[in-house]
């Protein structure tokens, strides 16, 4: 891959990651001032609490995303991005472009995805 190809995806995921970390910032900060004894019911109290689900949730999707993102930065500066796991050949720009934190070719994923939904 062209080294300035790596630096714009390095550039992307950068900026990927530090928004996620902002944002998890900010979800702290706004459930460190929550306080279930301001509710003044129960159904007040049952909508916070799947709210707070809901953002619990996202986090651990965040989480996910976060993981994924620090491995295809540790990809690049060990010479392996953009190169599939399963088949080694090259991922397309278009696809990384799409999802840079990707590890197989359009090819390998769809294959993966055929077997998934074959299993259930």
């Amino acid at each position: 891959m062209d080294p300035k190809d790596l630096q714009r995806f390095q550039a992307m995921l950068e900026e990927s990651r530090q928004a996620l970390l902002q944002s998890a910032k900010r979800t702290l900060l706004e459930e460190s001032t929550f306080d279930t004894e301001d509710l003044p019911d129960e159904i007040d109290l049952a909508s916070s609490e799947y709210t707070q689900s809901m953002i619990f949730r996202l986090r651990d999707r965040e989480k996910f995303l976060l993981r994924k993102i620090e491995r295809a930065l540790e990809r690049i500066r060990e010479g392996t991005f953009g190169i599939c796991e399963r088949c080694e050949e090259e991922i397309s720009i278009k696809r990384l472009e799409a999802r840079p934190v990707t590890t197989l070719c359009i090819r390998c994923k769809e294959e993966q995805e055929k077997k998934e939904k074959s299993y259930g």
